[in-house]
């Protein structure tokens, strides 16, 4: 429901899809100038001399058609439509963006709101242990200062509780940024999305994959049809056209020609586009290089995050485990009176601390895994619906 929410309300995918309608309309533009150009043309002219006045009244219309230009037009046409299809790999990157982010806030509030609950169970926890502890303060069994502690480890699990709660505010704003609405009661973790079994496989995806990879392989293509073009600006560009008028008397004229058109010297300009294409080819070029390592590491990355949530999550449940038990423990010997009310409350405070671990690391662990997907490319609405 998330997913779905942030991809129907995104800005940020709006706008980019603004732009890929946009880069559409550059090509129809490229294709354009293939095609026969018409207009016409009506004019009335009024004239007062010595000899008398009169009238000029005509109607015409003309056509234009370029008929050979060394595929000039052509390449213009063909790097249109390299670009649109680097807007529309743009498009898909920020979509796995978008939706990666969505992903990420849900998490951070599932994990704000799992880390209020468990500093509320601490702080009724603490609240009983005062309790108890003055208690047996009034029937001597403890001193005042057993008294003291638990009253300070209460008053520190309060603040605590605060922090989280500013915490989950805080996730809830980003939640809205996100996804255009506050959260309500979210659902328990769904179940993790399948990824490549291993690295290698996932690089091999990404590298066919990956939006961000897509959209520099096109621009680099686009590059090189731009030093084409720039090769091919000395060349002329032979064009047709005709045109037939009426006047007001109903006298018609008519005219059909041919032109050949082309550059002689224009101040070393012509040159120097042809430089600035072959430097921004070369830019094109080196930008795909970066981005191939970029794709590896950020693959990368992922993998080496959920690996990192794997081994947490195997070691955090040991260690509530661990830690309940000795909770259990330290109980028990408070009632013999081997252990003090210290060791009782910094104990708990390890439970505590263990369980909160161990729900941060299985947050973690599905936050990696969609990181995989939005590492090789696929985020996508296509892919995780």
């Amino acid at each position: 429901d998330t997913l779905v929410a942030t991809y129907r309300s995104s800005g940020l995918i709006d706008q980019n899809r603004a732009v890929l309608r946009a880069a559409d309309e550059d090509a129809a533009q490229a294709v354009a100038a293939l095609r026969p150009v018409f207009s016409y043309i009506a004019s009335s002219t009024y004239m007062d001399n010595v000899q008398g006045s009169s009238t000029t009244t005509s109607l015409g219309l003309n056509g234009e058609m370029l008929l050979y230009d060394f595929g000039r037009s052509q390449l213009s046409v063909d790097t249109a439509k390299e670009t649109v299809l680097a807007t529309r790999a743009a498009l898909v990157d920020v979509e796995n963006s978008v939706l990666f982010s969505a992903v990420s806030a849900f998490q951070s509030v599932r994990l704000a709101q799992a880390s209020v609950e468990l500093r509320e169970n601490n702080v009724r926890l603490l609240n009983e242990q005062l309790r108890a502890t003055r208690d047996r303060f009034e029937v001597g069994e403890v001193t005042r200062t057993d008294v003291s502690l638990a009253e300070a480890r209460l008053a520190a699990a309060r603040s605590a509780l605060a922090a989280e709660r500013g915490g989950l505010d805080r996730a809830r704003e980003q939640y809205r940024t996100v996804v255009g609405t506050y959260p309500g009661v979210l659902g328990p973790a769904p179940a993790m999305p399948s990824i490549p079994a291993t690295e290698a496989e996932a690089r091999e995806v990404a590298r066919r994959e990956n939006p961000a990879l897509t959209q520099v392989q096109h621009q680099v293509k686009a590059a090189e049809l731009g030093v084409e073009i720039a090769a091919r600006a000395t060349r002329p560009s032979l064009n047709a056209s005709g045109g037939i008028s009426v006047n007001q008397d109903g006298d018609e004229s008519a005219n059909l020609g041919i032109s050949l058109s082309g550059p002689i010297y224009q101040g070393g300009a012509v040159s120097s586009r042809l430089r600035q294409a072959q430097a921004r080819r070369d830019q094109a070029r080196a930008q795909l290089y970066t981005a191939g390592f970029q794709v590896d590491q950020e693959v990368g990355n992922a993998y080496a995050n959920l690996a990192v949530a794997v081994a947490r999550i195997n070691a955090s449940r040991q260690e509530v485990q661990a830690a309940e038990l000795a909770l259990r423990g330290v109980r028990e010997e408070l009632q013999l009176g081997a252990r003090t009310t210290l060791d009782v409350l910094d104990q708990e405070q390890d439970v505590l601390d263990a369980r909160t671990n161990l729900v941060s690391a299985e947050v973690d662990r599905i936050v990696a895994a969609y990181q995989v997907l939005d590492a090789i490319g696929l985020m996508t609405v296509s892919y995780t619906h």
